[in-house]
């Protein structure tokens, strides 16, 4: 028992309609679910990821990089459909781990999906600030550079060095508003991005119509441009790196079950929200990346703003279309932010039931239904590494935690089928365990040909969460208690 107790499916089921405490409202349908996956997944993908893979790692091939992490994606989706049909609780893989392989790995997986989470919010919030500053400035107000920049960067030996800025005063802000939101409810949240996702699709829809005529095919050649002679630099080592540092673009599937305790009917609407959410992002991830690096040189996409970017280096005039990207950024990547919290809201609040982090952290407020305590906690240290970190190096620290939960996913998948056969499954994976088994792999490919700083910073962050789990989680847990 102790680290490896394991929680049944039973007792999982029993908080999922809130056991001993007031259930979250299950408020959110198919429509909900599905604009939460898109307007995360999407943001982060596009609006963030495809300039900077494109000039450092992949060149026009990062649609390769989007396609491959989609294969990932879709073979540990099929995995979480059958969790979240079985198990519709607040935590995602964190609460499947539980009940699967025991605490410590679901501490460990908990852990990880945090580091995901905080700092993916940051990284879209930094960009939305990118957006929003290049836009203004566009119309003549200029604000300040001290004001608008990360106080620290990682030099060309990866050390953090001062940059002579103050704060990125924009990132913190649209930080802590989304963070306002969250606390208001997740209903109102949900209804405020299933509209800026709907318009965030059509206007993407558009740029991509609007650059077509224009595309010069000689940008693409190379299409996977030569490897520079150092590994992960360009070449097919390029685009591997480059598909492990996108994954983190598909995060918002997980974002998606952690919503599974707010979802009606749960067991329908899961699987069906995971999968159009998987169809529809790759769809616009490979429309949207050929279109960007075929009307500018991938070389000069390493912004904050790579589509803005890409359209005042396009030969042809499209002020216009530059209007559009940045009104749709300035409220598209909103939707991004916000499940980034969300879902790490839900994580604190999952673990904080479990007793392995305060019991304050699964405290609702009686006013609005939601996890206030955690979302202020959440809130505020993303919206201090927004205001203090820039975006290369926030980059490739965020996608190697959730390949390690999502191959876990994959894997306890095979071990619950062995455990317990007979145990009810409304969405079952199909194949099992091919499937499961290629998404481990998928997973970890992925993770092997992350540089080598990224796995030192999770080693890191690793010893500070066991740090946690042993000085305070192990002697606070309530499975152990209740076993004790």
């Amino acid at each position: 028992m102790g680290a490896w107790s394991r929680k049944s499916i039973e007792s999982l089921r029993r908080e999922a309609h809130g056991g001993d405490k007031p259930a979250l409202l299950r408020s959110l349908g198919v429509m909900n679910l599905t604009a939460f996956g898109v307007g995360n997944t999407v943001g982060a993908g596009i609006f963030v990821l495809t300039g900077t893979v494109a000039a450092l790692r992949a060149g026009p091939a990062v649609t390769l990089c989007f396609l491959l992490a989609s294969i990932a994606c879709f073979f540990a989706g099929l995995c979480y459909a059958e969790y979240a049909s079985m198990v519709p609780v607040a935590g995602s893989a964190y609460s499947y781990a539980y009940a699967t392989f025991g605490e410590l790995i679901a501490w460990i997986i908990g852990w990880c999906i945090m580091f995901e989470y905080l700092f993916s919010a940051s990284l879209v919030a930094i960009s939305w600030s990118g957006y929003v500053t290049s836009a203004l400035a566009d119309v003549g107000i200029h604000l300040p550079a001290v004001l608008t920049n990360a106080p620290l960067k990682a030099d060309e030996h990866d050390h953090v060095v001062f940059t002579g800025a103050w704060i990125n005063f924009p990132a913190v802000l649209v930080t802590l508003a989304c963070t306002a939101l969250l606390i208001a409810g997740t209903k109102k949240s949900a209804l405020v991005n299933s509209v800026i996702v709907v318009a965030k699709v059509l206007a993407i829809l558009i740029l991509v119509a609007a650059c077509l005529p224009h595309i010069d095919a000689h940008l693409w050649h190379p299409f996977v441009p030569p490897n520079s002679g150092k590994f992960g630099d360009f070449g097919w080592s390029g685009v591997l790196r480059g598909a492990g540092i996108v994954f983190f673009a598909y995060i918002g599937f997980d974002g998606v079950s952690t919503l599974a305790e707010e979802a009606k009917n749960p067991q329908r609407t899961m699987p069906l929200s995971l999968g159009l959410s998987l169809l529809i992002c790759t769809a616009l991830y490979v429309a949207v990346s050929l279109a960007v690096t075929g009307i500018a040189d991938y070389h000069l996409l390493n912004v904050p703003d790579p589509l803005y970017k890409a359209l005042s280096l396009a030969h042809a005039n499209l002020d216009w279309l530059k209007v559009l990207v940045a009104v749709v950024a300035g409220f598209g990547l909103i939707p991004v932010i916000l499940l980034s919290l969300l879902g790490q809201v839900r994580i604190f609040f999952a673990m904080g039931r479990d007793g392995l982090l305060p019991a304050a952290f699964a405290r609702c407020s009686e006013r609005f239904h939601t996890p206030h305590i955690g979302s202020i906690v959440t809130g505020v240290v993303s919206a201090l590494v927004a205001g203090l970190f820039p975006l290369d190096l926030l980059g490739e620290l965020i996608s190697i935690g959730t390949l390690m939960a999502f191959a876990i996913v994959c894997a306890g998948i095979i071990i619950l089928r062995k455990r317990m056969p007979d145990l009810v499954r409304p969405f079952r994976t199909p194949w099992v365990p091919l499937v499961p088994i290629l998404g481990v792999i998928c997973c970890v490919v992925l993770m092997v040909f992350l540089p080598v700083s990224t796995w030192i910073r999770l080693a890191i962050w690793l010893a500070l969460g066991f740090a946690i789990y042993f000085g305070y989680g192990q002697k606070h847990s309530r499975l152990s208690q209740a076993n004790g």
